[in-house]
């Protein structure tokens, strides 16, 4: 047992070191030599969120349940994955807007809202105070174990409260704090004293934790192989080793992980150090791998000190939430315990510090300066020792209501429980931060809704049962519910039984919350100045960090009214260095009569945000500047004016992209008219050519038939052969280019019936076996033996036969000219191929001959032969039927020319009569 007087003088000791720290931080970066301004202070910082919950609670709860420790420090190691994404954007929009606090942070994202940052400052304070009373509650309870050891020291609620140390340890933190973080007003918030005091303490707690496991581990037992191997033998302690022992299970565990992702980020004191306290966002890169590795170390013990402590107190002779002090005074080393106490010590100090800082900061901020700006009281030369005497009250107030919290609900839980009711607190920031920083649809009645009802929720099933379950309400309202209901069990809210009370509470408060901020939001009119600022939040990475303020002003005010403005809330000399910064980066001089320009207005706006908030200073300049702000709606015009502006220009754009691409088009088209201009003149030339030759024919010999009646009666009928053959000639020619026009104008019906091809393919070979048979060529044709169904006009069919039989004979003239036609099926379709072994024709020629008006010259005289309108015809007709026609030649090879027809499905054969 150690004696008092020693303790308080290594207590008081340690404490002035910190003073040292911090004072010669200040000093330091009062000569603009921040010591701060390194990645690896910044992370240190962070470590704030390791309080004597982790110290001592872990333990206490791994005794428990286990691993069932391990969520609240695996949560933030996954948000911190995030950080560069969500925690970056976070601190841009911070800087830009001077943001002093959280609650400051969403007023400024809801319109500037002072009701905003009001209820956000209320819920802070309420939800803070488990939290703090945990801090007490440890304090008090670790000094008491050193006092008494190994006695059972008794609880705060048997002592009078004159008499209870956790009172004079929250009024020693409360003057510990006012020196520490009120000693003056800062324009930026920003207290670089007290974050290097706060990394110096978390390097004390995390040395001290590790220094308690090493001597547990090694010098207690013989090494982890010989704990864990004595814990085996032990079954209450060997359960710990697996999941079953947490309770609530997997639901449990999910739960925790995602208050402590919310708790890394939105308690009070982190959103101070991560966010206002940051100097540089590069520190945020490092920060992402180091807080995780100082998580990982400060908890390497936890379990096996837990397990130690379970071996060597069975039966629960010594609280758990106390192994941390208990092994090593039970293994005589007191003075490591004495260690592990400023250890303690440290964790405690350091988040009752930077928390009641941030709170104070909310309280004055949120809800003294507002009320103040309503009554008018605001009038004082000089406001800053104001402020002072506001926050240093409200940090007093803070730690007092924690101490009573502690007293009347505090010895009803664990330390981790008490923790686990402020975490659930802090995650109603959540929704309206991460929602409000992405989706700019978020509105102020949305965010206030969500946050009412998510902290109603909260508070319904987490604090009312802690007062009941200390006897300061009654045990019917945990039973039967409120007024008797039973769906309004706080811990079966909606007849919701499955889950334990942390995540009972979480769900249904989170739920509450994002569904009434989405909700209300999707439904309600954001004003116009929520807009602008939902843009500036959302787009900030888009927009710089020298963010333009969301009003325009219209100042007549001079230069010295203005710095008098700022003056009064952050002294004379504070607002002399601002306007002479304000003029250097302008490149300018500021003269007191000038008048002061809407840049000026606005960064002295900005600054007064940094000492009473973003949502008072708007109140605060619009009260006092003279002349006129520019209404919102007038600043709305400008931009719908400049957006229409934008969007003609747009429009204009467009119809010229869309014009060039028209005059690309009618280019084309006047080449494609050109080419079939061309085309035209030499079909006219050619049909010309091709009536001409007939009718000259016919009309030759029929002159010398009239003329000549000597003619013997051979000669005569040789002549009338000759003019019946021309005038077929003439008819055919005449029939192609009106069947050609009537294909093309869709005037021609068509008989579809179901076809056997190979009796189509035989009647075309009929028509054609005269005109074979006198140009000498042979004809192989080959036939399947089974019928090939088709549904086609069987008419058209045969042309297309007859064209491609009659072009093959055309141009296989010479000895030994064979045309072959075969019938075969391929893949689904029927198809017919007629060869000759002709000339051939050129591959440049192969896709053109199906062309209108394109002939294919001969190739020994040069000459076209036909009208070149064969086969366009015949490629009309078998695209109609859903075919396709082409050709394979080679010069010198002859030619095949190839189409193919769709089979006609077996169901659909019973439809269309067969038609042999």
């Amino acid at each position: 047992m150690l004696s008092d007087w020693l303790i308080l003088i290594c207590a008081f000791a340690y404490v002035g070191l910190l003073f040292a720290i911090a004072f010669y931080a200040d000093m330091r970066s009062d000569s603009g030599r921040s010591i701060i301004s390194n990645p690896y202070i910044y992370t240190l910082s962070i470590a704030v969120y390791c309080t004597a919950w982790t110290f001592y609670g872990s333990v206490g709860r791994a005794a428990g349940s286990g691993i069932g420790f391990l969520p609240i420090y695996f949560g933030p190691t996954l948000m911190a994955c995030l950080w560069w994404f969500v925690l970056r954007k976070i601190v841009r929009i911070s800087k830009a807007h001077r943001i002093t606090s959280i609650a400051d942070f969403i007023g400024s994202r809801y319109g500037k809202s002072a009701f905003v940052g009001g209820v956000v400052t209320v819920i802070a304070v309420v939800g803070i105070m488990p939290y703090i009373s945990l801090q007490l509650k440890a304090v008090a309870a670790s000094y008491n174990v050193l006092l008494t050891h190994p006695e059972i020291a008794d609880t705060a609620a048997s002592r009078a409260f004159y008499g209870d140390t956790a009172l004079y340890v929250a009024l020693a933190l409360a003057a510990f704090t006012i020196l520490f973080g009120t000693r003056h007003i800062d324009i930026t918030e920003r207290h670089e004293g007290m974050v290097a005091a706060i990394a110096f303490e978390s390097l004390i707690k995390l040395i001290a934790f590790l220094a308690v496991g090493l001597f547990v581990v090694f010098a207690v037992f013989s090494g982890p192989a010989d704990l864990f191997a004595k814990a085996a033998e032990v079954p209450e302690v060997a359960k710990l080793f697996g999941f079953d022992a947490m309770p609530g299970g997997y639901a449990s565990w999910l739960s925790l992980t995602f208050l402590a992702m919310m708790a890394i980020m939105f308690l009070p004191r982190q959103f101070q150090v991560l966010v206002v306290e940051n100097v540089n966002e590069e520190h945020i890169r490092k920060a992402s791998w180091l807080f995780p590795l100082y998580l990982l170390l400060i908890n390497l013990f936890v379990l096996p000190i837990a397990i130690a402590g379970l071996i060597l107190f069975p039966e629960g002779t010594v609280d758990p939430d106390t192994f941390v002090l208990t092994l090593p005074m039970t293994g005589n080393a007191e003075y490591l315990a004495l260690f592990a106490f400023i250890g303690g010590l440290s964790a405690a100090t350091g988040m009752v510090i930077v928390a009641t800082i941030a709170i104070s900061t909310m309280v004055c901020n949120d809800l003294v300066i507002p009320f103040l700006l309503r009554m008018n009281a605001l009038h004082r030369e000089d406001m800053s020792g104001l402020l002072l005497m506001i926050r240093r009250g409200a940090i007093i107030v803070i730690l007092l209501m924690g101490y009573l919290y502690f007293r009347l609900i505090g010895e009803s839980y664990a330390l981790v429980t008490i923790g686990l009711v402020s975490f659930a607190a802090a995650a109603q920031f959540a929704p309206p931060i991460l929602i409000g920083i992405y989706w700019k649809g978020a509105s102020r009645a949305g965010a206030i809704a969500g946050l009412m009802g998510g902290f109603l929720v909260w508070a319904y099933t987490l604090v009312l049962p802690g007062f009941a379950r200390s006897g300061w309400l009654s045990q019917v309202f945990l039973e039967e519910g409120l007024l008797g209901l039973s769906w309004l069990r706080p811990y079966q809210l909606l007849g919701l039984d499955t889950f334990d009370p942390i995540t009972h509470a979480v769900f249904w408060s989170m739920l509450v919350n994002v569904g009434l901020l989405v909700g209300v939001s999707l439904f309600a009119n954001q004003s116009a100045i929520e807009r602008i600022q939902a843009t500036l939040f959302v787009d900030v990475f888009k927009r710089g960090s020298k963010t333009r303020d969301s009003r325009i002003w219209e100042s007549t005010t001079s230069v010295a009214e203005i710095r008098e403005i700022l003056a009064r809330f952050i002294g004379t000399d504070q607002a002399v260095k601002a306007f002479e910064q304000f003029a250097l980066e302008r490149g300018q001089v500021l003269r007191d009569e000038m008048r002061a320009e809407s840049a000026l207005v606005e960064y002295t706006e900005r600054q007064l945000a940094g000492a009473i908030g973003a949502a008072s200073a708007r109140v605060m300049m619009g009260s006092v500047v003279k002349g006129e702000e520019l209404s919102i709606e007038g600043v709305m015009k400008i931009l719908d004016e400049t957006s229409q502006v934008l969007e003609y220009s747009r429009q204009l754009e467009q119809k010229s992209r869309e014009l060039e691409a028209a005059t690309g088009e009618l280019k084309a088209a006047n080449e494609r008219l050109t080419e079939l201009d061309r085309l035209k003149d030499e079909f006219v030339s050619t049909v010309s050519h091709e009536l001409r030759t007939p009718l000259t024919s016919i009309r030759a010999f029929s002159e010398i038939l009239r003329d000549s009646p000597e003619l013997s009666s051979n000669q005569r009928e040789e002549y009338l052969d000759i003019i019946v053959k021309e005038s077929e000639r003439l008819t055919r020619l005449i029939n192609e280019v009106l069947n050609l026009a009537k294909i093309e104008s869709e005037g021609v019906e068509w008989n579809m019936q179901c076809v056997d091809l190979r009796h189509a393919i035989e009647e075309a070979l009929v028509a054609t076996q005269q005109l074979v048979a006198e140009s000498g060529t042979a004809l192989i044709k080959r036939m399947p033996d089974e019928s090939v169904e088709v549904t086609v006009d069987k008419d058209r069919v045969i042309q297309v036969v007859i064209n491609l039989i009659s072009n093959a004979v055309k141009f296989c003239d010479g000895e030994n000219c064979q045309i072959g036609v075969r019938i075969f099926q391929n893949d689904g379709r029927a198809c017919v191929e007629v060869t000759d072994n002709g000339s051939g024709i050129p591959h440049g020629e192969q896709e053109r001959i199906f062309e209108k008006f394109h002939q294919v010259s001969d190739a020994q005289d040069g000459k076209p032969r036909g009208t070149g309108l064969g086969l366009p015809i015949c490629r009309r007709i078998v695209e109609h039927h859903g075919g396709k026609i082409w050709v394979e030649s080679e010069l010198g090879q002859g030619a095949t020319f190839i189409f193919t027809l769709p089979l006609r499905a077996i169901e659909d054969r019973a439809e269309i009569p067969q038609i042999a």
